[in-house]
């Protein structure tokens, strides 16, 4: 059994002065972090290896997300290939993902959450929202062999389902 949990970064400054790889969360962006943050304090504990893209976006998002589910900054593993908003790239990074972890947390980008949890998942997302949260369960023993998974918990700034 693998468990997948995608988390789009929270709401970016839209000064674009910028690089996009550089752009910071917003104080919107982390009231919204903040709140889905503690909606899945309940699930989320030290048995999830976490990755993160290494923008500042992504990065600063999950940062938040670590500190309310009381875990330790140093279980968070930055991954410059995360820093993708195409699904494939993700597939392949998360195939890529050894064995040995049962359960794995993913800060990313649109459209590559939003198409990989609409592909792999069991329930139609329109678009994840900033710091939206997507869980994914699959009923296999190798992340290289996932397919179609249960779409286990979606909770999103708005609501939770």
């Amino acid at each position: 059994m693998k468990n997948l949990i995608l988390i789009r970064h929270a709401k970016a400054t839209q000064d674009f002065s910028f690089k996009d790889f550089d752009r910071d969360i917003i104080s919107k962006g982390i009231q919204n972090s903040i709140l889905v943050a503690e909606k899945s304090k309940s699930f989320v504990n030290s048995s999830f290896t976490i990755w993160a893209s290494s923008a500042v976006r992504a990065h600063e998002t999950c940062k938040f997300f670590v500190k309310y589910w009381e875990l330790e900054i140093n279980q968070v593993i930055l991954k410059d290939n995360l820093y993708t908003f195409d699904s494939n790239t993700l597939e392949k990074i998360i195939k890529s993902c050894p064995d040995t972890i049962e359960n794995l947390v993913i800060f990313g980008h649109n459209n590559a959450l939003t198409d990989f949890a609409n592909q792999y998942g069991s329930q139609y997302i329109d678009s994840i929202p900033t710091s939206g949260l997507v869980s994914i369960i699959f009923d296999v023993a190798s992340w290289q062999t996932i397919n179609k998974g249960k779409t286990d918990k979606i909770i999103f700034p708005n609501h939770s389902v």
